[in-house]
């Protein structure tokens, strides 16, 4: 495409001409339906990207077709880290004149297709991913149509989409070396195998635990994000012989439950079982919970991805790079020195 013709927003023709594929091939990516080889999709998206193309350009040259709104899909709107992120968010986005459009995906029955389709017929200007999603052709073709912001997930779907999130991997490394530092050896780890964020802190927690050279007692026993599978987890930990003086919960949910299991164990916390979680949330700071945690300041992170979308939605602007936010940790009631 010649510099007299980039000055001109890009058609779904360009697009189609600069992949080597058809018009109709392009509109299949786009709405992320129907076959298309993995070569010709790939091409497709590369030529998005090159060209800058948005689907509804034509109609936002008109001036007056904004619809000043930010489409907001949670990935599980019960979790608290997730409410107060969107919260920052919010006040930053209300800030600039800007609304959001919010859904849960996990409650979609068509794994999110047909709230994206909902959000982009309503003219969304951006889109905003609150944590991890799960693979999706939608998700991938959403994100090559409007600026996208993937928020407290490691990945996005796709180059073209901007991360912010924590450094889970820094942030597990926290909570172990302050057990460490009480005096604990017997650490285990209640995690959630099954999700990206489980694995990096995971990750964490092992690292921790070999560079004190405590790798012998390493354990972890896989749970989920939720109370009940930290409690799950939890029962099987310290039913058992040699328990550990000490638990790292992947979560601050997880961790409630591994409260929950210490009580119907007859072990009281901190003096039998120092408990720590993740998050930071609402929950740990309750004074009857008193959770040790890491601080992934969720509403900061909130606002720091709404101030880099309402830069990538000015006139000229290229995509900016991921960011990676420095945990901190919170120390409360529930650690402790483990009994000589």
């Amino acid at each position: 495409m010649t510099a007299l013709e980039r000055k001109r927003a890009a058609t779904i023709l360009d697009v189609a001409a600069a992949a080597g594929v058809s018009k109709s091939v392009v509109s299949l990516v786009l709405r992320g339906t129907g076959y298309v080889s993995a070569a010709k999709r790939t091409a497709v998206e590369h030529a998005v990207l090159e060209l800058g193309y948005r689907p509804n350009a034509a109609a936002r040259a008109l001036g007056e077709s904004r619809s000043r709104t930010v489409g907001v899909v949670l990935n599980d709107m019960r979790n608290p880290w997730f409410v107060s992120a969107v919260e920052g968010l919010n006040s930053t986005l209300n800030e600039r004149g800007l609304q959001m459009l919010m859904g849960d995906f996990r409650l979609d029955s068509r794994s999110g297709e047909s709230l994206l389709k909902k959000l982009l017929e309503m003219n969304i200007e951006a889109l905003v991913l609150v944590g991890t999603m799960p693979e999706s052709p939608g998700l991938t073709a959403a994100a090559l149509q409007v600026p996208t912001i993937a928020l407290g997930a490691p990945t996005g779907p796709g180059a073209n989409v901007t991360v912010v999130t924590n450094d889970d991997d820094a942030g597990a490394r926290l909570a172990v070396a302050h057990l460490i530092a009480l005096g604990h050896r017997r650490i285990a780890h209640v995690g959630a195998p099954a999700t990206a964020v489980g694995v990096a802190r995971r990750r964490g927690y092992e690292a921790e635990m070999r560079a004190a050279g405590l790798a012998e007692f390493i354990r972890t026993v896989p749970g989920d994000l939720s109370e009940e599978g930290g409690h799950r987890a939890a029962l099987e930990l310290l039913s058992g012989g040699d328990r550990p003086t000490a638990v790292f919960a992947v979560n601050d949910m997880a961790a409630l439950g591994v409260l929950s299991a210490a009580e119907e164990c007859g072990l009281a916390v901190p003096a039998d079982l120092s408990v720590a979680g993740y998050d930071n949330t609402p929950l740990a700071r309750l004074r009857r919970i008193s959770l040790t945690s890491v601080d992934t300041a969720s509403f900061a992170a909130g606002q720091r991805a709404a101030e880099l979308l309402i830069a990538r939605l000015e006139p000229g602007s290229t995509m900016p790079p991921d960011e990676l936010l420095v945990p901190t940790l919170e120390v409360r009631g529930s650690t402790a020195a483990p009994h000589a």
